[in-house]
């Protein structure tokens, strides 16, 4: 007797929650996403009913130009107990002074570096300051201006205390915050999101969102971008995965309050803090669809390429994530990270060239250990590069890597090291430069032990060039050729 068996699936695919992350999420990168947090509340067919379900309000949002192609334009339908508008206006806030919006070197607040900067890890918050996420924004360096649509920002957060009735909205940019101590519990309008050291969380531009502090005192790094959207780098001949994986990003599942109660909304407007009062809690979304959402994703899932036989690819290929600026075929930035992977190159000098690229380079630590950098490069602190700037491994570093023998290794083990890698360049700030008191610059002395072996190689030379027929070089200290 024939048996046939079947399964249908109840619904779409959702994450696992788990101890340090007690929420669900649903997956993919660009998805046109659909959440109820009451079914049957997104009406059928349409998007904005004469009347909708339970009496919610409307409310659209746009992260792209109206007529923006299919593939680049970003827009959401929320479905709301109260709508946004319903507040009791504006009022301008004291101004930050350590958060700067404006790189152009005529702005006398901010500096320009022509070597390697690095800073040691940056200071928590003393017990005796009670002091938030928005509160604690720090910003170290930047290119252009939001009114220009056009350039990014480098902030630090350091807080210690969680956002109460107070949310934040982001008019200027989109924001990629990496904690590096202690989780974030994010709530947005969208939903839900738990953020540890090692994954990475997008908040673009204009969504609301508060951060919960459930271990304390906390630390991370954030990029923001002007008038550009992060996507997934092209594969070109890898195909059709590798790298970040779309399935592997996170994007919250519909949850909302019923809270009648004073809350603030401050808002980020051309690099100025506002502050916006209303008798609700904006985290009253009963349901939403698009694919204008926040996202997580975790590091440690990358999926590295490269050499395996000789010589380096290009660092492109540890890019996570990248935005695209204004001319084609240039990264406005470039998310790129360092993390576990083998180095099975032969004959090949296997760490990072000297080098001197166009672009600016600024990197952080999450944890591990990251060898080969001047000194004081720890998890929390940062270091950088402007473009053109000659860097790379110190002599010691060289010495070993030129003599070692060559053999499958595992690299970087326990470490996450990324870099904000840009087209741009930088401008540093007050902060960076004078305020921190964590600023110090690469020790050169590094690489005074980089001596010219090519004159102990005279008689080898001269007698290469005398096969070839060619005049020989003078044994002399300054030499030239």
């Amino acid at each position: 007797m024939a048996t046939s068996l079947s399964a249908t699936a109840q619904q779409s695919f959702k994450t696992k929650s788990s101890d340090r992350d007690p929420y669900q999420y649903q997956v993919g990168f660009g998805n046109l996403f659909a959440s109820e947090a009451v079914p049957g509340t997104l009406p059928e067919a349409q998007n904005s009913p004469q009347r909708c379900k339970y009496d919610l309000y409307t409310e659209g949002m746009t992260g792209a130009s109206f007529v923006a192609p299919r593939a680049e334009n970003l827009h959401c339908w929320l479905y709301r107990i109260r709508p946004s508008v319903a507040h009791q206006g504006f009022t301008k806030l004291p101004a930050n002074p350590d958060l700067e919006s404006n790189f152009l070197p005529l702005n006398p607040k901010v500096h320009i570096s022509p070597t390697q900067l690095a800073w040691h890890p940056f200071d928590l918050p003393p017990a005796s300051a009670k002091v938030d996420f928005v509160d604690g924004l720090k910003t170290l360096a930047g290119n252009g201006d939001p009114t220009f649509r056009e350039g990014l920002a480098i902030h630090m957060y350091l807080a210690n205390t969680s956002m109460q009735k107070k949310a934040f909205c982001n008019s200027d940019g989109d924001m990629l915050i990496l904690p590096q101590q202690g989780r974030l519990d994010i709530q947005t309008e969208f939903g839900k999101l738990m953020v540890r050291p090692g994954e990475l969380v997008v908040i673009q531009r204009g969504m609301k969102f508060k951060v919960v502090l459930p271990d304390g005192p906390s630390r991370g790094y954030i990029q923001e971008i002007y008038g550009s959207h992060y996507v997934l780098p092209e594969l070109g001949p890898l195909g059709g995965h590798g790298l970040a994986n779309p399935r592997d990003f996170e994007s919250p599942l519909a949850c909302f309050d019923v809270e009648q109660c004073p809350w603030q909304i401050t808002y980020k407007v051309c690099g100025q803090l506002f502050a916006c009062h209303q008798e609700h809690t904006p985290f009253d979304v009963v349901a939403w669809h698009g694919n204008y959402v926040p996202y997580k994703y975790a590091m440690e899932k990358f999926v590295h390429v490269g050499s395996i036989s000789k010589d380096h690819i290009d660092p492109s290929i540890f890019c996570v994530l990248t935005a695209k600026s204004k001319q084609p075929g240039v990264p406005l930035a470039d998310f790129l990270i360092f993390s576990p992977r083998w180095d099975v190159a032969s004959g090949t000098f296997r760490p990072p060239y000297y080098h001197r690229n166009s672009s600016t380079e600024f990197m952080g630590m999450i944890y591990g250990v990251y060898g080969g950098r001047s000194d004081g490069f720890q998890p929390g602190g940062a270091s950088y590069e402007t473009g053109f700037c000659p860097h790379g491994v110190s002599y010691d570093e060289f010495k070993k890597a030129s003599e070692a023998e060559l053999k499958p290794m595992r690299i970087h083990e326990g470490t996450m090291v990324f870099m904000f890698e840009s087209s741009m360049m930088f401008t540093m700030t007050d902060y960076a430069m004078h305020g921190s008191g964590k600023l110090h610059e690469h020790e050169p002395k590094m690489w005074d032990n980089l001596k010219g072996q090519f004159i102990n190689h005279l008689d080898e030379v001269n007698a290469d060039l005398r096969a070839a027929g060619l005049p020989e070089l003078e044994n002399s200290t300054d030499t030239q050729a």
